[in-house]
């Protein structure tokens, strides 16, 4: 969640002169005397209740200056789901998915759904393996973290008796921001493979190099943030195998599946990376991107019991009964759990690969329209995740990706731009993540519009810069 603070000085002398919400008497209630017209403070609690009406309204016109989620390019999230998910989440809302006792068919249901996650990654005992739902990948992958940095210690408490040992987790310096979060919080030193050239993500035998007998695991992104590539899980594994007969070190994987564990199953089924190969201990994926649901909703996975050390497992009676449990927080509703559930149900194998084919496609048809406009060159196409990544021609002087982000902007399409991480921080993008709900018509209206914009980028004097002072807004 971001962090915020409270109302600065600045903010403090605006409340002074217009320190109130702005209240139409159309909004407020007849009764009382005044209520039409008294209108409730910003930073602070009002002093007395509002209508149900009146609070609705001013929340609601305060909203409407949010951008459009549909024409958000830059979420994976999901922002579209069939209105029967809609009402099942609705009638789902008000049970908390740790009271498992109390509510034993929505905890079948989750059940169910890490059953389903098992067969689907090829689990060598689907039956023995283990894993919960998370409010999203983020805290997926600190379990896992966990997991790996718990089985580390144990074996190091034989092997190295009193030694004051620093852990440590190898990547590749594009995995997500929790994989850092995960690294400072749980003190384990980031070891981080850099990009090179036009390879965008972790190398293999790079990443074997950083290993030692402190690494706790090495993370493999099924689908970069940056620019929507697979990493070689399978040529990692192998890597590490080659590792161990050098120097026995036995060093475990985990597959971060944010995006890619819900797309390669269906469109990529010969590749290998998943718990078909013994190296990957555990995976996740977030349920609300690729898994097509409203967020939030992650999913962990481990390969059986055996890497998911037992005293991370903690069971509770005082909810009633005596269920396992797995997780950084404790309540949060149980909807989104059975929007998944329902969603597995809804498309089955057949009916995720359509949706997941047609992203693909809607996709790589939007790469190859934004290249033949001229002024663009592609990174990624999309074959992989249904992403692609693009910055600007080199004989494109005039401006750069954040001109053509800031101007998109205007037309009511959010597409980051940003900067390639050490050592590719030369390299500026722009980026599309392409979604279920994102049509091909919408595609096409996109286009149009940056081909609407070229002409007067191409007529600057030069790029307004990446902190330029030109303000821009959301064309509501």
């Amino acid at each position: 969640m971001a962090l915020h603070q409270g109302a600065d000085k600045k903010t403090q002398e605006y409340e002074k002169e217009y320190g109130r919400l702005a209240l139409n008497p159309f909004y407020g209630e007849a009764d009382p005397v005044g209520s039409m017209t008294s209108a409730p403070p910003r930073h602070r609690l009002p002093d007395r209740p509002l209508a149900p009406s009146t609070a609705y309204q001013l929340v609601h016109d305060e909203l409407m200056l949010d951008g459009n989620s549909r024409l958000n390019l830059a979420t994976f999230v999901t922002t579209w789901m069939e209105p029967q998910a809609g009402v099942l989440m609705a009638e789902c809302r008000d049970k908390n998915m740790i009271d498992k006792d109390e509510y034993p068919r929505t905890a079948e249901l989750e059940r169910r759904c890490v059953a389903m996650l098992a067969d689907l990654w090829h689990a060598p005992d689907p039956a023995g393996a283990v894993g919960c739902s998370t409010t999203g990948s983020s805290e997926a992958c600190m379990l896992a973290g966990m997991a790996l940095k718990r089985r580390w210690a144990k074996r190091n408490a034989d092997r190295y008796p009193g030694r004051d040992a620093v852990p440590n987790l190898v990547m590749g310096v594009n995995v997500q921001v929790c994989w850092e979060k995960f690294c400072t919080f749980w003190e384990v030193e980031a070891r981080q493979v850099p990009m090179e050239g036009d390879r965008f993500h972790l190398d293999p035998q790079a990443a074997a190099e950083l290993c030692d007998e402190n690494t706790i695991g090495v993370v493999g992104i099924l689908g970069s943030t940056f620019d929507g590539s697979y990493e070689p899980i399978a040529e990692l594994c192998a890597a590490l195998d080659a590792l161990q007969e050098r120097t026995g070190f036995d060093v475990p994987v985990h597959v971060d599946g944010a995006s890619g564990a819900m797309v390669a199953p269906f469109l990529d089924e010969d590749l290998v990376w998943d718990f078909r190969l013994p190296r990957v201990a555990s995976i996740n994926t977030s349920g609300h991107k690729y898994g097509l649901v409203y967020p939030g909703v992650g999913w962990a996975l481990w390969r059986s019991a055996q890497e998911l050390p037992e005293e991370l497992v903690f069971r509770v009676n005082y909810l009633g009964g005596d269920m396992p449990t797995f997780a950084l927080n404790f309540s949060r509703p149980g909807a989104q759990v059975v929007a998944q559930y329902y969603t597995f149900l809804r498309l089955g194998r057949e009916g995720f690969r359509a949706v997941q084919q047609t992203t693909r496609d809607v996709a790589r048809a939007l790469a190859e329209r934004v290249e033949s406009l001229g002024d663009f060159q592609l990174l990624t196409r999309g074959n992989e995740l249904p992403v692609f990544a693009f910055t600007t021609a080199p004989e494109v002087k005039r401006f750069d990706v954040f001109d053509v982000s800031r101007r998109l902007r205007e037309k009511g399409w959010l597409v980051p731009a940003y900067t390639f991480p050490p050592h590719r921080e030369d390299l500026s993008v722009l980026r599309v993540v392409c979604r279920n709900g994102f049509s091909s018509d919408l595609a096409a209206m996109l286009v149009e519009d940056l081909g609407r914009l070229l002409p007067e980028l191409r007529r600057q004097s030069a790029p307004l810069g990446r902190d330029s002072s030109v303000a821009t807004a959301f064309h509501h």
